[in-house]
């Protein structure tokens, strides 16, 4: 706030100084809307707006000298000034430039008018961008972490709850329950819009050498803790389709009391494994994985994961069924341990923010609900298994 006071405070002075105009409002106006929360935003607009208003500028200046002020003349402006600013891709700056034509179309296409809302904007866009890069804007990494923290411990509290249920009584329902669960999972998370703000707030920025560093281990961890989401669907829908592979009367013993055990030994250590991944992303300074101990989850995860395996084998020909369902399960199990470890790998190398000509990233889709929409990933059709 006391940032877009100063800039809108400045941009009046200096117009007023340079007498651009009597009242030159629009310059402090400028600099108000251009102002933003990162450096990226504050240039982008500024150009924006620098274009709309010198657009507007322009086809008024045309049109005035041709046919003057009328109410067909008018409707000529703003359909060609809309137009224009279209082909420009002007974004939220696209109704200053029918604004402008139509001020400087009002009073005659008068080149006073019309060179003082030019001097005027360009005075703002500039003030404003000054500012912003003397005073330069957050980082926005903390919050960025935060939200991955969140992200890991509701993924970890998920396979605590199913590994609870697995060790007591277990059902057809009560699979398709934990299916839906895992399907709603990642409609309560923010995670991906936070970093794509942080990764955005680096552009141009002064002070971005410490995203430079930071944004490989948490865009890594990010990537793992997604992809862990959708092994836990995968595993949820092999738990269930198993069920369906069994008479009806032999749906509560599709997987044994031992089995569903070890796999309940495994969830849980997943769960530790994963709330360490989220310690490691949220980190407010830089952390190796084997301080915050994924090393260990990891080797005992894997040890579990043995452990099921043993139990999991069948003769495929005397049970083939068996044999696919058994290798579905222990194909999600692997598959998430492997993301897991995956979460704690981020690459040696820094990252760079993109030049300000290319686009921003936006982020992955509903990969990021604010609690009512969405999930970590657009979910894919699971073919009900009461079709077979």
């Amino acid at each position: 706030m006391a940032k877009t006071t100063l800039a809108a405070t400045l941009a009046y002075a200096l117009a007023d100084w340079f007498g651009t105009s009597s009242g030159p409002v629009l310059a402090p106006l400028t600099a108000l809307l251009v102002v933003q929360v990162t450096m990226y935003q504050t240039v982008t607009q500024s150009l924006q707006r620098i274009a709309s208003v010198l657009g507007g500028v322009l086809v008024a200046v045309a049109v005035a000298r041709v046919v003057g002020l009328s109410w067909w003349s008018l409707g000529g402006v703003v359909a060609i000034s809309l137009l224009l600013g279209r082909l420009l891709r002007l974004g939220p700056q696209l109704l200053e430039l029918p604004i402008s034509a139509m001020l400087v179309l009002a009073v005659g296409g008068a080149p006073a008018v019309a060179s003082s809302r030019i001097y005027e904007t360009l005075i703002g866009a500039s003030v404003g961008v000054l500012v912003n890069l003397l005073i330069a804007p957050p980082l926005y990494l903390q919050p960025a972490g935060s939200a991955l923290g969140e992200l890991a411990d509701r993924i970890a509290g998920f396979m605590t709850a199913l590994a609870a249920a697995l060790r007591s009584s277990w059902s057809r329902a009560d699979a398709d329950r934990w299916l839906d669960e895992a399907r709603a999972l990642g409609r309560e998370v923010l995670a991906d819009r936070t970093l794509a703000r942080a990764e955005e707030s680096a552009r141009l920025n002064p002070r971005a050498a410490r995203t430079r560093a930071e944004q490989p281990r948490l865009r890594t961890a990010l990537t793992g803790l997604d992809r862990c989401y959708l092994s836990l669907r995968e595993l949820c829908r092999a738990l269930l389709d198993r069920t369906y592979f069994v008479p009806p009367e032999e749906e509560t013993t599709a997987y044994d009391d031992d089995v569903r055990a070890a796999l309940a030994d495994f969830l849980d250590a997943a769960s530790d494994a994963v709330r360490a991944v989220g310690r490691f992303a949220s980190a407010t300074e830089p952390v190796r994985p084997e301080d915050v101990g994924i090393e260990t989850h990891l080797a005992e995860l894997l040890r579990r994961r043995n452990q099921l395996s043993e139990l999991l084998r069948v003769d495929p020909y005397t049970d083939p069924d068996a044999w696919e369902q058994h290798g579905a399960l222990l194909a999600s199990v692997d598959r998430l341990r492997v993301e897991v470890e995956a979460a704690a790998r981020p690459p040696g190398h820094s990252w760079h923010p993109p030049a300000l000509t290319e686009r921003q990233r936006e982020p992955c889709g509903d990969c990021v609900g604010t609690g009512g929409g969405g999930s970590l990933r657009p979910p894919k059709a699971d073919q009900s298994a009461t079709s077979r």
